[in-house]
């Protein structure tokens, strides 16, 4: 049993942001984070996982903003669309919970993996204050022994937002060459099935029959 954090970092310092911002074009366009798993959205099991680890609560969505209006409000969350225009990837929903959070941290996940960490906060805080760290990503080993970067599941400090905004009206979009230009911690999580992602309707409909 992991023990406890000595200066646990308080849940009203954290926004989680749920990251469904995207094309979706691995399913066909279709909205990802309203895709349906056993009877509930995508999203809204992801909402139900981050809640207890966070003070608040944003959901990143550029289409169907009434439809996740309504799948957060049970957890009162805000919904934001990019910035930027064309849907320019995982930065940019990134930058838009930035700038709306009102805490120090902001915890980012994706919309699409339902199994998330119970303890992703709670680890990824502790490694970035033992760290010195402004960034704090997860990590797994797989089968053969490869360690895999999961960098949508990251703990990032809102003061990084100018930087952010700096680094995309530069062009840039690389998620790991922005964390690049600042210390970041990494986190190594023993259950690799918590970071599992549904990418087409084909791997949601295995899901379901599982």
């Amino acid at each position: 049993m992991r023990p406890m954090s000595a200066n646990p970092v308080p849940t009203g310092s954290i926004t989680g942001l749920v990251l469904a911002g995207g094309r979706g074009q691995r399913m066909g366009g279709a909205d990802k984070g309203l895709q349906m798993l056993h009877g509930t959205p995508l999203a809204s099991q992801v909402l139900a996982r981050l809640a207890p680890q966070v003070g608040m609560l944003a959901i990143s969505a550029n289409r169907n903003r009434d439809a996740y209006v309504a799948l957060g409000a049970p957890w009162q969350a805000s919904v934001l669309a990019d910035t930027l225009p064309d849907y320019p990837g995982p930065l940019a929903g990134l930058l838009a919970g930035l700038r709306a959070a009102r805490t120090e941290w902001l915890l980012t996940v994706p919309c699409d993996s339902p199994w998330l960490p119970a303890d992703l906060a709670e680890r990824l805080c502790d490694a970035a204050l033992a760290r010195h760290a402004d960034i704090a990503t997860a990590t797994t080993t797989n089968a053969d022994g490869a360690v895999l970067l999961h960098p949508v599941f990251a703990l990032v400090r809102t003061s990084l937002a100018d930087d952010l905004a700096a680094f995309l009206a530069a062009g840039e979009r690389k998620v790991r060459a922005w964390y690049a230009r600042h210390t970041a911690a990494e986190v190594a999580f023993a259950d690799e099935r918590a970071f599992y992602n549904i990418n087409s309707l084909q791997e949601l409909a295995d899901f379901e029959r599982a």
